[in-house]
């Protein structure tokens, strides 16, 4: 299964939505938050600007969407 990270912040609704989406469904991943320098460093690297951003595998989803996020788990 491809890595996923969950790029957010601690009182962004669409952040915790992913987050929720992400745990009923199983699916382990790695949060991290922006607002931490290790987490603003990190997410400086991919060059997207507002969260949640979904890392998985090696491609970004900006915003969450099941759908796209399903797609990009399955390819």
């Amino acid at each position: 299964m491809k890595r996923v990270v969950l790029y957010s912040m601690d009182k962004c609704p669409h952040c915790q939505s992913a987050k929720h989406y992400l745990e009923q469904q199983k699916i382990p991943y790695r949060l991290c938050n922006v607002k931490t320098a290790k987490g603003q460093k990190e997410f400086a690297a991919t060059r997207l600007r507002g969260v949640p951003v979904l890392k998985i595998g090696d491609q970004l989803l900006k915003g969450f969407s099941v759908t796209e996020f399903n797609q990009l788990l399955k390819s």
